[in-house]
């Protein structure tokens, strides 16, 4: 029996997995192979180009995503979890603070971070208006409506994001099966039309074609690269899934499919070259059309949800590292820790993912943003795996090259080929993650800035305490709860407590949150009690980046400790800092006013650790940076 639910589970999963992890990929077919072939690149549609393009095609999936992401990256994963961020801990992690990597590791982890951003505002943008573009195939009349009608399906999809996908979910994996099916399906119709195909997969038509075409070549990699873009989601989302579900996934289903249809395309081409406008929509005919867009439409909003609930994750997780500042987290699933909505992401990225509908106007443009943004996220994943796999690892330094070197050449080939359409548009992802960069760092370094400041004036805790209780103050029933920063002195706020009201709670707790670069941390390691003497004591939280802040929650634990707490006997005191710019301080001008903005407005501490609104007490504090 526990074999049969075992099954189950991983079949369950495995399904899940196809639906979530697979959309983005999975909707590739739509466009790239009339990008490849599209006349701004100058090849030829002749017999040998199809087949050295479909080479490459399906070599591209063999290498980057099956032996890269599949085989090498899934083992790098942080106590389970993966993504960037999950990669980025784990290689600050691996490199120490006191290493001279840990700061180029930590800059290259915020760039692949932005840079995902960019990724989370084109693949809704290029996947459903390709989708949509079905229609100006079938009758051109319709060609002035995809826009508009891609633009209503695009507000609709993230008005309905505060819900959570816990009611629709469970129909992604399903419709994504029958996505797969029939991309298989297509693919298997043509191949039997034009068997020659098959011969693509020798790879020395991939190689032959590079070979022939030189420089056109070149620029094609830049197309190409097309059919690998959501590989990263693989890794991001390995943490919902588990490494088995994610690979049965891609070598049972995505994988033949995917390759069945580009080999597909490839026959279609071979026996009709003028297909060439839009090879997918025309692989079974003008009555397959319609069909095919209202299937393609739910695939490409399926694969938009999946970028949308990673931005949402990404958004989490920085703020848990200390990346971004606070803002309102709202949990739309109680079973389900990891859905989780983001109300000021959700409405930034609808308006960037609109004006990029707007001002590209169709998938042909938008493909030039999207490559770039792909192939510089897989060239940091392999850089951060390097140090994974040599430090973390500690691996054979040979051996470690060897492992990420290959991989590091075709990424910098990739790469380098997308970098030519910057001007062309590749420059909208990279000021998206260059913009992303400037916030992560300006409030990484402005919050180390305002603890230094704390620091120059802390008075040490247990010195304090111990000429405090020489003369006592009075001391007044309940519990008083005073945050304190890690490695801080005395509160700020018990100082202002003890200058305006002279007065000590009976039980007084000092609370220091400590965020650790591990996705979660279990609850028998939660919580530290030190006692300090005289009813007081330092109690240490200790959360992962993925973890859900709840103090009242974490509080609950001390009764192993021996202590209880009534929320309507205790009170929070939590220090409001007001961030001071000065000239000469430790940043430019400009981004010590852009750090005290972000400072005023990050979400209210209080609400963050859910504690109870009317226990706490806030005192104000300023501090110069």
């Amino acid at each position: 029996m526990a074999s049969k639910s075992a099954k189950s589970s991983l079949a369950t999963l495995t399904i899940a997995a196809i639906g979530i992890v697979y959309g983005d990929i999975g909707t590739s077919p739509l466009y790239t192979m009339k990008e490849v072939f599209s006349k701004d690149h100058g090849i030829a549609l002749n017999y040998d180009n199809v087949l050295g393009v479909v080479s490459l095609i399906f070599w591209a999936l063999t290498i980057i995503v099956s032996l890269k992401y599949v085989t090498l990256v899934l083992r790098a994963n942080n106590r389970g979890e993966g993504g960037i961020m999950a990669l980025t801990a784990l290689a600050m992690s691996s490199v120490t603070q006191k290493s001279r990597w840990h700061y180029p590791v930590m800059l290259l982890g915020m760039v692949g971070t932005g840079l995902l951003y960019g990724d989370g505002v084109i693949t809704p943008a290029i996947s459903v208006l390709s989708a949509i573009e079905g229609l100006g195939v079938a009758t051109p009349a319709l060609t002035p409506y995809v826009l508009p009608l891609t633009i209503m399906i695009l507000v609709a999809l993230y008005m309905l994001q505060f819900k959570g996908t816990a009611g629709i979910g469970k129909w992604f994996g399903p419709i994504v099966v029958v996505w797969f099916t029939t991309l298989a399906g297509m693919g298997i119709v043509n191949i039997v039309l034009n068997p020659e195909i098959l011969h693509a997969v020798n790879p020395l038509y991939a190689l032959q074609f590079l070979g022939r075409n030189g420089w056109l070549a070149f620029v094609v990699l830049g197309a190409i690269v097309l059919a690998v873009t959501g590989a990263e989601a693989l890794y991001a989302d390995m943490g919902h899934f588990g490494k088995r579900p994610v690979r049965l996934a891609w070598f049972m289903v995505a994988f033949p499919a995917l390759s069945l249809n580009y080999f597909g395309q490839g026959a279609l081409l071979l026996s009709n070259p003028d297909a060439v406008s839009n090879p997918f929509y025309q692989q079974l005919g003008p009555w397959s059309i319609y069909p095919l867009v209202v299937l393609s439409t739910m695939a490409t909003v399926i694969a938009s949800q999946a970028t949308i609930s990673a931005a949402f994750s990404i958004t989490q997780q920085a703020i848990s590292l200390g990346f971004l500042p606070r803002m309102r987290v709202i949990y739309t699933s109680d079973r389900e820790i990891g859905q989780i909505y983001i109300p000021l992401v959700n409405w930034v990225q609808l308006t960037a993912v609109i004006l990029a509908v707007v001002g590209f106007g169709s998938s042909s443009a938008l493909a030039s943003a999207y490559g770039i943004a792909a192939t510089a996220t897989m060239l940091t994943t392999t850089i951060l795996t390097f140090f994974v796999v040599r430090y973390k690892w500690r691996y054979n330094l040979l051996l470690c090259w060897a492992a990420t070197g290959f991989f590091f050449i075709i990424d910098i080939a990739l790469f380098s080929a997308t970098s030519l359409k910057i001007v062309s548009g590749g420059w909208f992802p990279l000021v998206i993650s260059a913009f992303m960069v400037t916030l992560m760092l300006t409030w990484k370094t402005g919050r180390e800035l305002v603890f230094d400041n704390l620091k120059l004036h802390a008075i040490p805790l247990n010195d304090f305490l111990q000429s405090l209780f020489v003369s006592p103050p009075h001391r007044v029933e309940g519990t008083g709860i005073f945050f304190r920063a890690e490695g801080d002195g005395v509160p700020h706020a018990m100082l202002h407590n003890l200058l305006h009201n002279k007065v000590l709670h009976e039980r007084t707790v000092f609370l220091t949150v400590f965020n650790a670069d591990i996705p979660t941390v279990s609850a028998e390691d939660r919580i530290q009690v030190i006692p300090l003497g005289h009813r007081c004591f330092q109690i240490n939280v200790h959360y992962g980046f993925k973890d859900e802040r709840d103090i009242p929650l974490a509080l609950q634990l001390c009764k192993r400790d021996g202590l209880e707490f009534d929320m309507m006997e205790t009170s929070f005191f939590i220090a409001r800092q007001t961030v001071i710019s000065r000239v000469g301080g430790g940043m430019a001008h400009w981004r010590e006013v852009f750090f005290a903005a972000m400072s005023r407005n990050a979400r209210d501490a209080a609400d963050y650790f859910r504690v109870p609104t009317n226990r706490v007490i806030e005192l104000g504090t300023q501090v110069e940076i």
